[in-house]
């Protein structure tokens, strides 16, 4: 079970604020940052996989995002140009100061994590091309965020240093398919420019929050979340690849339709149905057409009926599975399994974390203490897929 310690470390994210030693027009935080990452690791990876037929280690790429996230979220008050010089130096005291921060959150961790998490640390040829993969993804997200700064006061003193060395990092990486179609500022880079406009839509928005979490910051959360319950179950490497991008793209269509609150979709009978139809019609326009066919494919498999159990079998979608079904008859790669229902709790769990928090910090406005009060009684004692969310509910309440 995730311990309310390594969840917490999640959130603290939200909190760190990035280039704020410059002009911002807008907040950015290490959360979003590291959501919009993962989003551009997974398409270089996809176009390594399909144009030069790489194989990536997908369950590495993805530990090693949360390994990376966590280990930034401990070493959060380095600036990124001295930590990279600290890391040169001083990288293996400073990774054993991690581990020991965080060994009591994740020693309980099934599917070897801490193994994995020392290794990726310490062993330069653990992972050596989703490492690879993710530094690339990382300098192409920092980019994103540096061309609002930079043409918002391109005066400031040293600023042309800063865009030198972010797109000598990105030149670097320029053999990865991926990194040059998205160099080309076409459809590819339309495509995470849409992701990264996620992180101005902020969650619960009718109600001020503290701390803040975008759309975009919320999906790499309960992506997070997928991935910890998807190991604590034994999947398979398939399930927990299409468990963890599912609820990284969960909320995708909301680009586009903006994040609609619950009490609004379910105020007028029909009308969730209704957003979900447009979301799923604007997906097909607008979204896909921006993405090589395998990615697409992929994409429109995680986000039709997220929230179902599904596997694919003899080219067949089928749905409605139910969690033992899953676990007993088709936890293999070759079912490609999606724990939906698993998924969805974690979708919750993640929105009562963000009320829970705020009333926490004082913020006790009525959408936050009432949704959290609704969701808590939904979900109190609730075993979903084997997972008890129940008493993770209990731990934030």
């Amino acid at each position: 079970m995730i311990r309310k310690g390594l969840l917490d470390r999640f959130f603290e994210a939200a909190s760190i604020q990035r280039w704020n030693d410059h002009v911002r027009p807008v907040e950015f935080t290490e959360l979003d940052k590291q959501a919009h990452k993962m989003i551009i690791a997974y398409v270089i990876g996809k176009m390594e996989e399909d144009e030069r037929k790489t194989v990536v280690d997908w369950r590495k790429l993805i530990e090693g995002g949360i390994f990376e996230f966590l280990q930034r979220v401990i070493l959060t008050d380095i600036k990124p140009p001295v930590f990279h010089k600290l890391m040169s130096e001083k990288g293996n005291e400073l990774n054993e100061l991690v581990l020991k921060k965080l060994q009591d959150d994740v020693l309980s961790v099934k599917g070897d994590f801490s193994r994995k998490f020392e290794s990726y640390l310490f062993d330069q040829n653990y992972s050596r091309l989703e490492k690879r993969l993710l530094r690339a993804a990382h300098y192409l997200a920092t980019n994103w965020e540096f061309q609002i700064i930079y043409n918002t006061a391109p005066f400031v003193y040293g600023i042309d240093r800063t865009k030198e060395e972010i797109e000598n990092q990105i030149e670097d990486h320029y053999d990865l398919i991926g990194v040059q179609k998205i160099s080309l500022r076409k459809k590819s880079f339309g495509f995470i420019d849409l992701c990264g406009q996620l992180r101005f839509q902020q969650r619960w928005a009718q109600s001020p929050r503290v701390p803040k979490t975008s759309v975009l910051g919320h999906m790499l959360i309960v992506a997070m979340m997928s991935y910890f319950c998807s190991v604590e179950v034994d999947a398979c490497d398939k399930r927990i690849y299409n468990n963890y991008f599912v609820g990284l793209l969960h909320d995708l269509p909301e680009v586009l339709t903006r994040d609609i609150v619950s009490p609004v979709k379910s105020s007028v009978e029909g009308l969730d149905e209704i957003i979900k139809t447009y979301e799923r019609l604007h997906l097909e326009e607008r979204i896909l057409p921006l993405l090589p066919s395998s990615i697409c494919h992929d994409i429109k498999y995680f986000l039709e009926e997220e929230f179902q159990n599904k596997i694919i079998e003899k080219g067949i979608i089928c749905k409605g599975l139910t969690s033992e079904e899953l676990a007993s008859k088709y936890n293999e790669d070759r079912f490609s399994p999606v724990d939906g229902v698993i998924i969805k709790g974690c979708d919750k769990l993640a929105a009562f974390i963000e009320a829970a928090l705020s009333i926490n910090h004082g913020i006790k406005s009525q959408p936050l203490v009432e949704g959290k009060r609704y969701m808590y009684e939904i979900y109190k004692g609730a075993v979903i897929g084997g997972i008890n969310f129940g008493q993770i509910f209990d731990d934030f309440n």
